[in-house]
């Protein structure tokens, strides 16, 4: 069994296309995907030239990571996998506006205590997520984002894909990007023209 350790961001629609790649993967490979929070508004904060509409895009991902953060906190991290889902499908699916209810119809499809949708307008849990962006990130290096992987021992941002692969094509290419992973001098491959994610 592979673990591939995946840290997403619940607003971004490329961590999204990965996480249900990886979940494609798991029906093909002998793989077991895990999530974990980061958050492109810590990695952007200090940030002086975002362009303006990427900073308003960011305005509201603060509320979603410290939800998630404090789900984990009370019942493991196993509960990402469904929190995520639940939260991506209202947000890149439903167009949900971000905000109290999305939080509490989450958790309340889950059966976990909607309460913690509150954890969204306070910094109790800011350490905890500071901590676990870290933790995904910092070995990946140089201020990327997510979808950032980590497959034994070896961190890497991406992929960055659109439509997510399905099935036996799901399987090929993480063989692919495997591989890759496990050439200790391998960096980067990377298109410039890159289209709007269509997600799935």
């Amino acid at each position: 069994m592979i673990v591939v350790d995946m840290w997403f961001d619940p607003k971004c629609p490329w961590a999204w296309n990965a996480s249900r790649w990886l979940l494609e993967v798991e029906r093909v490979r002998p793989v077991e995907a895990r999530f974990h929070v980061m958050s492109l508004w810590l990695l952007n904060k200090d940030q002086e030239n975002l362009d303006d509409w990427y900073r308003t895009w960011l305005s509201d991902t603060r509320g979603p990571v410290r939800v998630s953060i404090a789900a984990e906190q009370r019942y493991g991290t196993s509960v990402l996998r469904g929190l995520y889902t639940e939260m991506g499908n209202r947000i890149h699916h439903d167009r949900q506006p971000i905000g109290a209810d999305l939080y509490r119809g989450a958790l309340k499809a889950l059966s976990l205590d909607d309460s913690l949708a509150e954890a969204a307008e306070t910094d109790t849990y800011d350490e905890a997520l500071l901590a676990s962006h870290r933790a995904g990130l910092d070995p990946v290096g140089e201020d990327l984002g997510t979808p950032a992987i980590h497959i034994e021992g070896t961190a890497i941002f991406g992929p960055v894909v659109t439509p997510v692969p399905r099935g036996e094509a799901a399987g090929e290419f993480f063989d692919a990007m495997h591989l890759l992973m496990r050439n200790p001098g391998f960096y980067e491959l990377k298109r410039g023209n890159r289209r709007s994610p269509s997600v799935d």
